[in-house]
């Protein structure tokens, strides 16, 4: 089917519902702050325990993603997502979602060939290009540093 541009631009917008902004971004910014403030409480917590504050960081971290995968175990991670849509993607639990959500989807093909083979399918490449990208970086780092 030969269909212009313009025609495809038309159905696309027919097809899309308007984005209602006035919404969603109050709703972005509200759930991805209720986010960051329950990792700054984990935090204080920690810290109020007496750990180090190093220790108490990654103890945030650890605490944050159980409650990502759980909640997304649970079902309810896609609930919170749908009503905060970007806010939900606040580096960390979004990321734990991203790798929890394949592996429920596919964990009825198996624990190998399933879960095993598709926990990884959307972070993999985030992974991926993490290690690379700081590879190269780091090298390029210490030949700055080497050089000047």
């Amino acid at each position: 089917m030969n269909m212009s541009k313009k025609d495809y631009d038309k159905i696309v917008k027919e097809a899309s519902p308007p984005t209602k902004s006035y919404k969603t971004i109050p709703c972005a910014f509200l759930i991805g702050g209720l986010i960051c403030t329950l990792g700054e409480g984990l935090l204080n917590l920690w810290q109020y325990l007496d750990f180090s504050e190093k220790t108490a960081g990654a103890l945030t971290s650890i605490c944050l993603v159980f409650l990502s995968a759980l909640f997304t175990g649970l079902g309810l991670y896609p609930k919170i997502a749908k009503l905060g849509g970007a806010g939900t993607l606040v580096p960390i639990t979004g990321f734990a979602n991203s790798v929890v959500s394949p592996a429920i989807e596919f964990k009825t093909e198996g624990y190998v060939l399933g879960l095993g083979a598709k926990i990884f399918i959307i972070a993999g490449p985030v992974i991926l290009y993490g290690t690379v990208a700081a590879f190269i970086y780091g090298i390029i780092y210490w030949l700055l540093t080497s050089l000047f």
